[in-house]
């Protein structure tokens, strides 16, 4: 069994953590020009939550995130937990009840449209490092967007905005397209025994 002794024998703090070199590196990071497209799919738990991390730590550098939660209009913890954190912008465009795909409208169409627009003026706004579009996928599969158009949206992303799209069901044309892709398969899932989403842990 191994132990880790803290041999300065001070408490642990984030601020004691920080190596010097990760702040000299810090505005350095900052200036990277080309950025990459991510894609966080598959049927287990955790892309949404990859993706919300991920936008979080690039805050510890002072990098600028957007999140557009495509489908979603309920509350989330994260909305309360970064509604003050200047460094990551998370909008909705969904409604409060999660719907099938037979009971898809258009008003639901519409809204996951305007939103797309809306994260593509985000991305070109100059103002984010990120933009991460969350459950797309799953809105493709839907069918409340079309393919070409967030085939569109990432043929303008500039090269200095990484975006990462979240969602099982990721269509074979944006997985040829992406730079990184992590399937996120189910081994086990307590939903199968009758657990619904937690405050906290699923939402």
């Amino acid at each position: 069994m191994w132990f880790i002794v803290n041999q300065q024998k001070k408490p642990f703090t984030a601020r004691n953590s920080l190596r010097k070199e990760g702040v000299e590196d810090r505005d350095k990071m900052n200036t990277i020009s080309k950025r990459y497209v991510q894609i966080y799919t598959g049927d287990g738990k955790g892309k949404t939550t990859a993706a919300i991390g991920l936008a979080i730590r690039a805050a510890g550098y002072g990098m600028k995130t957007y999140i557009g939660q495509f489908m979603k209009g309920q509350h989330y913890g994260e909305l309360s937990t970064l509604h003050d954190n200047s460094l990551i912008t998370i909008e909705q465009y969904g409604g409060m009840e999660c719907i099938g795909r037979e009971e898809v409208t258009q008003i639901h169409i519409d809204q996951a449209r305007q939103g797309l627009t809306t994260a593509c003026d985000a991305m070109l706004s100059g103002q984010f490092d990120i933009v991460v579009l969350d459950e797309i996928n799953v809105a493709l599969w839907f069918e409340l967007c079309l393919i070409e158009e967030v085939l569109d949206f990432l043929g303008k992303r500039p090269e200095a905005v990484e975006v990462i799209l979240t969602g099982r069901h990721a269509p074979q044309a944006l997985i040829e397209l992406a730079d990184l892709v992590s399937e996120i398969k189910e081994v086990k899932h307590y939903y199968t025994s009758g657990i619904l989403a937690r405050n906290g842990i699923e939402r």
